[in-house]
């Protein structure tokens, strides 16, 4: 690799590899060792083609999320069996990993921007801007470079388009997928709104157990699938169907969220 290859963004990668390298090293013990992380689908990982694969997760903070996610992805291209032991698998990072987020979150101070350099595809929000609500067009630019980021590695994104569980699924998504085709692989995780703050950055409680799962692909017919029915599969398989509330009584909800916040782990 040159010293000043660029990604098709124009991010010199080597840059790109050491920002990943130095951001690894300082939050790997945000997901084992202040807290600890249970994986499940690290050979699912191993088994994707090395582009047009696009992860679609719920969401619960800003950067947490993303950042666990390059560290699973890493690990289990490294061989570990859902396992982050050993941060020495970030010495040789997939540098062709992007996520989807908000241009408004990303231009928000240093930090975010410095984030955005990791791989970060910045779009506008169609339906929320400095905290009111808007309507307007998607930007067209925005979908393209999805599809640019697609075809030259992994995009991850978060089709709720908030941190609020059980929101709407945004339709766009689905546009994205009939679009492009992608290889499209569920992941949910749990326990990072109970670690950090809204933003991922600061740890607000240690010993909780965290979780990510990794599913199989979604089977998708993107020809004849409609964008309603997309919307729908993805939201079962990321667990944010409105079904999974109809289901729990509010009074189980609310024992449950007293029991994960004594949901622990020993050392």
């Amino acid at each position: 690799m040159g010293l000043f290859k660029e990604n098709p963004f124009g991010h010199i990668l080597f840059l790109k590899k050491w920002l990943i390298r130095i951001a690894g090293v300082l939050s790997h013990r945000r997901y084992r060792g202040f807290n600890e992380m249970e994986i499940e689908g690290s050979e699912i990982i191993r088994d994707l083609p090395e582009t047009g694969v696009l992860f679609v997760s719920n969401h619960q903070t800003y950067f947490a999320d993303v950042v666990s996610m390059f560290h699973v992805f890493n690990a289990s291209l490294k061989g570990r069996d859902d396992s982050i032991k050993n941060v020495g698998y970030l010495w040789n990072p997939k540098l062709n990993v992007y996520y989807v987020a908000a241009k408004e979150t990303m231009q928000s101070g240093l930090l975010p921007k410095i984030f955005a350099y990791a791989g970060a595809i910045t779009v506008e929000r169609t339906w929320r801007a400095k905290g009111e609500e808007v309507n307007r067009a998607v930007n067209p630019d925005d979908t393209k470079n999805i599809g640019i980021a697609l075809d030259d590695g992994w995009v991850i994104t978060f089709p709720q388009g908030t941190t609020k569980p059980f929101k709407p699924i945004r339709k766009g998504t689905a546009h994205i997928i009939k679009q492009y085709k992608p290889i499209v692989v569920p992941v949910v995780i749990d326990g990072f709104r109970r670690s950090f703050d809204k933003k991922g950055l600061r740890i607000k409680k240690r010993n909780i157990l965290q979780s990510m799962v990794i599913k199989e692909p979604l089977e998708i017919d993107y020809d004849n699938d409609s964008v309603e029915k997309i919307v729908e599969q993805i939201e079962f398989a990321i667990e944010q169907h409105p079904s999974f509330l109809k289901v729990i009584p509010v009074e189980e909800i609310e024992a449950q969220e007293e029991l994960n916040k004594m949901r622990k782990w020993e050392y």
